[in-house]
Formats: C-alpha cells, sequence, structure tokens
C-alpha cells in the first residue's frame, strides 16, 4: 500500500498516486508495454490474483515489471509530507526520501529503542518502557541462551561424531590400500607416491622458518615429556598425515638423527651446513619440520626420511 495522500504538502499530480490503491506510488513498479506504474506490494498482490494490468488489462507477470524512470522518482522525492509519528505530535514536515531515516530516530516514534534506565543494561521499544520488568526480560534472555547452548552443543556433539566417522572410514581405506599394496607390488609403488604427494602437500601448507639460534637446539627433548606433547599435538592440528608423526617425533631425538648431526661434535663441524635447510615453522612452537621432500639437495647425511624436528628453547621465526 501506499503512502495516505492527506499527509503530503500541497496538492499531488495525478501520476504520482497508484491507481490500485489511490495513495502516493511507494517503491514504484511499471508495466512493460503501457508504463503503467503502481505500489511495488500493490501490483505484485494484483498479479497473484490475475495477470494482467490493472489500468488497461494488457497480460503482465511478476517477472516483466521494471523500475520507474529517474524523472518519476525524482518527482516523488521532492513531495513533502508529514511524519509518520505525526498522531504521536510530530510536527516535522520531510521530503519523502528523507521520511525513513527521520522515523528511525523520531524522538515521537513509539517503536524507537531506548535504553532501559533500571540497571539491566536491555534496549527496549518506547512503548514497552513502561510494562518493562527487567527481571522478567533477564531471565526471558538467559532461557534464550541456555536454549541456544544447548543447540550449539549437539550441533558440536553431532561435528564430532561425523568427523569420528570420517576418521574411521579413512582409516579403513587405508587398511584396505595397505592390504593391496601388500599384495600387489604395482599398487604398493603408487600408494607410496600418493603418501609422498601427501606428505609434500602437508608441509608446503606450513610457513618457512629462519633459525636464529642453532645452538639452542634441544637434541634430547624426552626428558621434557610436556614439551615432546605439544610438539605431536600441533603436528596433528597443523594437518600432518598421521602416518608421519610418530616417525617425525622419533627423529626429533639425536639417537635418531643422520651421521651428520649424530653427536654434538659432528654438529658443530657441519654448523655451515645448517643455513642451507629448508626448515618450516611448527605452528605456536619453538620448532621447525626439516622434511626430506624439501631439502633433496642436502648432502645423504644431514637428513632423514620424512624428515627430522628440531626444537629449540628461542630462535625461531
Amino acid at each position: 500500500m501506499g503512502i495516505e495522500i492527506n499527509r503530503f504538502q500541497g496538492e499531488v499530480d495525478e501520476e504520482l498516486l497508484c491507481p490500485i490503491c489511490s495513495s502516493v506510488l511507494e517503491n514504484p513498479l511499471q508495466a512493460p508495454n503501457c508504463e503503467h506504474a503502481f505500489c511495488s506490494a500493490c501490483i505484485h498482490e494484483w498479479l497473484s490474483r490475475q495477470p494482467t494490468c490493472p489500468v488497461d488489462r494488457q497480460n503482465i507477470t511478476p517477472p516483466q515489471l521494471r523500475p520507474v524512470p529517474r524523472i518519476l522518482r525524482n518527482l516523488l522525492y521532492r513531495l513533502q509530507l508529514t511524519c509518520d509519528n505525526s498522531v504521536y505530535g510530530c510536527t516535522a514536515i520531510l521530503k519523502l526520501d528523507a521520511l525513513d531515516s527521520h522515523v528511525q530516530e523520531c524522538e515521537f516514534n513509539p517503536k524507537r529503542p531506548v535504553p532501559c534506565e533500571l540497571g539491566c543494561g536491555l534496549v527496549v521499544p518506547k512503548d514497552e518502557l513502561k510494562e518493562h520488568n527487567c527481571v522478567r526480560e533477564l531471565r526471558s534472555l538467559m532461557q534464550a541462551q541456555q536454549t541456544k547452548l544447548v543447540e550449539v552443543q549437539a550441533e558440536v556433539a553431532e561435528g564430532k561424531f561425523q568427523m569420528s566417522e570420517q576418521k574411521r572410514e579413512l582409516q579403513l581405506l587405508k587398511d584396505y590400500m595397505l592390504a593391496m599394496r601388500n599384495a600387489n607390488p604395482s599398487l604398493r609403488i603408487l600408494a607410496d607416491q600418493m603418501e609422498a604427494d601427501e606428505v609434500r602437500r602437508w608441509a608446503e601448507t606450513l610457513p618457512k622458518a629462519r633459525v636464529l639460534r642453532w645452538g639452542g637446539m634441544i637434541s634430547t627433548p624426552d626428558t621434557v615429556l610436556q614439551l615432546q606433547a605439544m610438539i605431536k599435538r600441533a603436528l596433528s592440528e597443523s594437518g600432518c598425515p598421521p602416518h608421519i608423526i610418530q616417525d617425525l617425533m622419533e627423529n626429533a631425538h639425536e639417537r635418531r638423527w643422520p651421521t651428520g648431526l649424530s653427536s654434538l661434535e659432528i654438529r658443530q663441524l657441519n654448523r655451515r651446513q645448517y643455513e642451507n635447510y629448508v626448515c618450516r615453522r611448527i605452528p605456536g612452537k619453538q620448532a621447525v619440520a626439516v622434511m626430506a621432500c624439501d631439502n633433496g639437495h642436502m648432502n645423504p647425511d644431514m637428513i632423514l626420511e620424512p624428515g627430522l624436528i628440531m626444537i629449540f628453547a628461542h630462535g625461531v621465526e
């Protein structure tokens, strides 16, 4: 429905009136051929009953409706009218294009949101302020939040269940591939290549790291069990392929390191080669992954499959 004509100042041209409701056009649309203009709500309701123009009965459908020309919109915007809240005391006279923004902020608007001054801090419509009960509204708000919390917990539980099912199916698939690999040499080669590609893709997701202080390397991390657990968890959360996590953690100790890193004395002799390592930062930790797929340029005595984990007291960026 359009805006009642008696709210406007002065006379309103007939071309600015809706032929259906006889009020001033609101959100106007026009027919494609005859170009008669109507309120958007009026013409859509009309066409839901009969697909013809209300003025000359030409066939039209909702998708054929189009916006009115700019000149007609400008004529509408120049009209001056009273505020929607004039019955509540507002005396403002406004142009049509300024009406919506004024109504929202109008001090006479009974639905204007205002803060409760009794201490609950809630914002309520002005006309509901007298009936507002802080305790009742806060209790209702808490119940709504509790209901939402229960729904979120149910969604989380469902998500965990789905993830568990996917992990189970993935493990079944891997077990099947392992059995097939053991039975068929061709499949063994294919499976090995797939696993290598998976490791490479994961390594490329980790940001490259720079070690500033190689002397801060912790070569026996199993003496600090909590540190090992944190690194292992960080690897898992980063998306590290599960089948290499344990190997990487075992390769964090010097007893598993290659001959070029096997003792403190040898490491000191080879320190210049450290700068040639391509290191990947383990998220949030003072540790790097030195993956074999990144370090094919290194001497064989400086790298292990699938890679090394080097943990530092400090100096990783």
